[in-house]
């Protein structure tokens, strides 16, 4: 059931998979997922991807945000209205680091979903 955080706010140094949430009974049509990157160090990058399941065990990718590099709020659309069959979404994340000094990554990440719907209905007051 959204709006609900896929990641709470973690210190990320490896490669890693969120927990599973449920999207609810209903299908979910559109979900706006807010990335945020709370720390960060210099020369590296976090890849985050989202995958949906039907039964909570078979999974395909259904979104991707862009490399970063930089701490800051990032927003992704996910539009689910051709995938009914999604009732449940997850997170994985990959990261790396290049250059002088300690050689693990270090990031503070959390990862928020929301229904689009919920928001524009929250908006308008109903």
């Amino acid at each position: 059931m959204l709006p609900q955080f896929l990641v709470p706010e973690i210190t990320v140094r490896e490669a890693g998979t969120g927990s599973a949430i449920d999207l609810g009974g209903e299908p979910c049509e559109a979900v706006t997922l807010t990335l945020g990157l709370t720390r960060i160090i210099e020369q590296e990058c976090i890849d985050v991807t989202i995958s949906g399941s039907a039964d909570g065990t078979n999974w395909v990718l259904v979104a991707a945000f862009p490399q970063k590099f930089y701490c800051g709020t990032y927003q992704l659309a996910l539009d689910l209205s051709n995938r009914p069959e999604i009732k449940y979404l997850r997170a994985h994340w990959q990261v790396a680091r290049w250059g002088k000094g300690d050689p693990k990554p270090l990031f503070g990440v959390y990862l928020f979903a929301e229904e689009i719907r919920s928001r524009m209905a929250m908006a308008s007051g109903y």
